[in-house]
């Protein structure tokens, strides 16, 4: 009948989602996995095998993927978060076992209906095209799209934050260098498609990671705007947020934040605090010299810290950032996306201290966005942090600028935009 809608009778899709890295990389698509069950999919993770416990208890379906990337592993973390070469490391570390993952996702994707890919998940866009499974990609910066009309920061040359006014032409050039230089970091991935037939002309870092049918962009509009040059099925959702369960701070922590003023938090998210340096040691001073509250999130390490400080400061090993930040005064942090896109939500200013990759541009952006002051690591040292935070603390426009975006953010609801673009595209294919 005309006017009448007649309900579907749908089968349940099996979604596999892929994903290697932090816990940044790791909880958007745990957020995103939560709401396709919602909706009725079956949803499995296939990820580095130590996040078993963590995607299991969320009852979502888990699946190991090489390679095993250990968080706990110092040495890694400092190799990789090189600020001039850690991109270059972590992708050809990537590509190295890419005939590992590939087997390991091949035989994972075995009952799959579609996919659902990490920006760096190689093997699994090779996995999708030689199976002929419908394929969805994601980025988690807007880095990732590498556009020249709205050109980021890379961490490896962050003067081209001035290059900017040059415009698209001259960024075009630009990155059309870049994207030839790096198709030798991921030889060994062009390597195994030309083996297995699928086609090798497209980069596997930049375009050859964009599915032609739907690219989920996994931040908010206020973060980065859509772009002529970003891929032509990209589609902003507003950041995911995967919290967990809701537990209470642990008592020493609660009275901490209960004996006085809003606390500064000083955190490294989940993998820069791997090569923190003395990031924390100079930050001790800074809080000394101000006379602030302080809660330092050092992780399962020490930190070069001293053993007694004074009652103003706790040091804590982890707290979930959605519990904490609304509840500080100004967050200190190194940019991750998911550090940065908890900071938004929270309200809060922030004063970034890029190490690699992403962060610088993220940093960049924060900063445009009247919320954020920003230095780089190889800057940071006691006295450059005490005036940039003195600075932010006073200012007011940076915490009005701050509750302002906090509420566009809020509003977003980026798990559930995400799920149902995944969900109509499921229903098309």
């Amino acid at each position: 009948m005309s006017g009448t809608t007649t309900p579907l009778n749908w089968t349940l899709a099996r979604i596999l989602v892929t994903t290697f890295g932090s816990y940044g990389d790791l909880y958007p698509y745990l957020a995103i996995g939560i709401e396709l069950q919602k909706l009725g999919h079956r949803v499995s993770l296939a990820t580095s095998a130590g996040y078993r416990e963590r995607v299991e208890s969320e009852r979502l379906g888990f699946i190991p993927v090489r390679p095993d990337i250990s968080l706990d592993n110092r040495e890694m973390l400092r190799f990789f978060f090189n600020q001039r070469r850690g991109t270059e490391r972590v992708m050809r570390a990537m590509a190295a076992v890419i005939r590992q993952s590939y087997d390991d996702t091949l035989e994972a994707a075995g009952d799959a209906d579609v996919i659902v890919t990490h920006p760096i998940a190689m093997a699994a866009v090779a996995v999708a095209e030689k199976r002929r499974l419908p394929w969805i990609s994601s980025v988690l910066a807007p880095i990732s799209f590498l556009s020249a009309c709205d050109p980021p920061i890379p961490a490896a040359a962050p003067w081209l934050t001035g290059a900017r006014r040059l415009g698209p032409g001259f960024m075009s050039a630009v990155w059309s260098l870049v994207k030839r230089v790096s198709r030798s970091w991921v030889r060994p991935v062009t390597d195994l498609r030309r083996e297995i037939g699928l086609a090798t002309g497209s980069n596997p870092i930049f375009e050859g990671s964009h599915a032609p049918g739907l690219v989920l962009a996994l931040f908010s509009r206020i973060f980065a705007a859509p772009q002529p040059d970003w891929p032509q099925r990209a589609r902003i959702t507003g950041f995911p947020f995967y919290d967990g369960p809701d537990q209470a701070h642990p008592p020493a922590l609660e009275a901490f934040l209960k004996a006085g003023p809003p606390p500064v938090v000083f955190t490294l998210g989940s993998s820069a605090v791997g090569a923190a340096g003395n990031f924390y040691s100079e930050s001790l001073q800074v809080v000394k010299r101000l006379r602030i509250r302080a809660i330092f999130l050092t992780g399962a390490h020490p930190q070069g810290l001293e053993d007694t400080v004074t009652p103003d400061v706790l040091i804590w090993p982890a707290v979930p950032h959605a519990q904490l930040f609304p509840r500080a005064s100004a967050i200190v942090h190194q940019g991750g996306v998911g550090t940065t896109a908890q900071s938004l939500r929270a309200g809060r200013p922030m004063l970034v201290v890029p190490f690699a990759h992403d962060q610088f541009d993220n940093a960049e952006r924060v900063r445009r966005l009247g919320v954020a002051k920003v230095i780089p690591r190889s800057k940071y040292n006691a006295r450059t942090a005490e005036a940039m935070l003195q600075s932010l603390l006073e200012t007011s426009s940076y915490k009005q600028s701050a509750i302002e975006v906090s509420k566009i953010v809020r509003e977003e609801r980026g798990s559930a935009l995400a799920a149902q673009a995944i969900d109509e595209y499921v229903r098309r294919a």
